[in-house]
């Protein structure tokens, strides 16, 4: 491939949308996307557009922030890596102990200086493309998938790591083994695509199956009030006290009233305090705001969970299943695939 390049278009200049992933359950039906469906792992990182032109380099989040002072490693390679007049979609994600390590990641945004330096030196990031939109100097979005992935994998042919090209399959039996061996190394589950769709930013026209797991969690408090609650807050044993880890998405009319059915108030001494900073309740929410707790008497809750585990909290919301009244909930433990991190308690 031609080194040289061409400065890209006006129509390639950042930030730009990308295209998004609509949820599904399990592994998709053939016919759930126009032409030949195409499978990729789903990595658990920071989705970036990687832009290559006359003037250097910049990495982009699918927000339209400049994350490029946060990555000057994946920066520094991208020089090295990417031709001028290229943009390439995929994602950052950072190794840890055999495992992807999404903290890291987060805990590069909050740092600055000699600690930016340092997590970069300590934990180094790495790039999976999965996609092209700009080609030496030419807007590559109106290819069909199957054309881009071709340039995508000439284009790759370049490249060393930290950059590497996402692994992606028509066999379905291969993508299932994807989907069920691949959560142990943080894998979130499977992207689906097809192979006739232009890359069309902004629109959901991908299709993602997360892997789900059943797990029973201790509620020692809700939001909202104990007779409606709103949501419930979720709790493991983690150092020997009852942490906080996450919390559920809003809860179902029937689902509020079935939880209210065995809420308590506390008979005695409480593990965790009646007003949490909004980070206590989700590690990734940037609203440090207070968030008032009705405490209850612990109960064992059974929900859904997917693979988005930091070490000491889940990352996305919980699905509430059912309450799980025969269960003592000191008789709860921290289930074997989730691995406690070294990270800080969150305040």
């Amino acid at each position: 491939m031609d080194r040289s390049g061409e400065a890209l278009p006006s129509t390639l200049r950042p930030p730009l949308e990308v295209v998004l992933a609509k949820a599904v359950k399990g592994i998709p039906a053939p016919a759930a996307l126009p032409g030949q469906m195409l499978f990729e792992p789903k990595f658990d990182g920071y989705r970036v557009l990687i832009f290559r032109d006359r003037d250097g380099v910049s990495l982009w989040s699918r927000q339209g922030k400049n994350l490029t002072r946060y990555f000057p490693d994946l920066a520094e390679a991208a020089g090295l890596m990417l031709p001028t007049g290229f943009v390439v979609d995929g994602e950052a994600v950072v190794w840890s102990e055999g495992r992807l390590n999404f903290e890291a990641l987060q805990r590069r945004l909050s740092a600055g200086g000699p600690a930016l330096r340092s997590a970069a030196a300590e934990l180094p990031a790495n790039f999976v493309g999965f996609d092209i939109l700009g080609v030496a100097g030419q807007d590559a979005r109106a290819l069909p998938l199957a054309d881009r992935r071709v340039l995508l994998e000439e284009l790759a042919t370049l490249w060393a790591p930290p950059f590497s090209l996402s692994p992606q399959t028509t066999d379905r039996e291969l993508a299932r083994q994807w989907f069920e061996g691949l959560a142990g190394a943080g894998m979130e589950g499977l992207v689906a695509k097809s192979s006739i769709q232009t890359y069309t930013g902004g629109k959901r026209i991908w299709l993602k199956a997360k892997h789900v797991s059943e797990l029973d969690v201790v509620c020692a408090a809700v939001v909202g009030p104990m007779e409606r609650p709103t949501e419930m807050v979720a709790g493991l044993p983690i150092d020997g006290e009852l942490r906080i880890v996450g919390r559920s998405s809003t809860l179902k009319a029937a689902d509020s009233k079935a939880l209210s059915r065995w809420l308590r108030t506390p008979e005695g001494p409480h593990p965790w305090p009646p007003v949490v900073k909004g980070t206590t309740l989700d590690r990734f929410n940037r609203d440090a705001s207070p968030t008032g707790l009705t405490l209850v008497e612990p109960v064992v809750v059974e929900v859904l969970a997917d693979a988005a585990w930091s070490g000491q909290s889940f990352r996305h919301s919980l699905r509430f299943r059912r309450v799980r009244p025969e269960l003592d909930p000191i008789d709860v433990g921290l289930p074997s695939s989730l691995t406690v991190g070294d990270t800080d308690r969150p305040g």
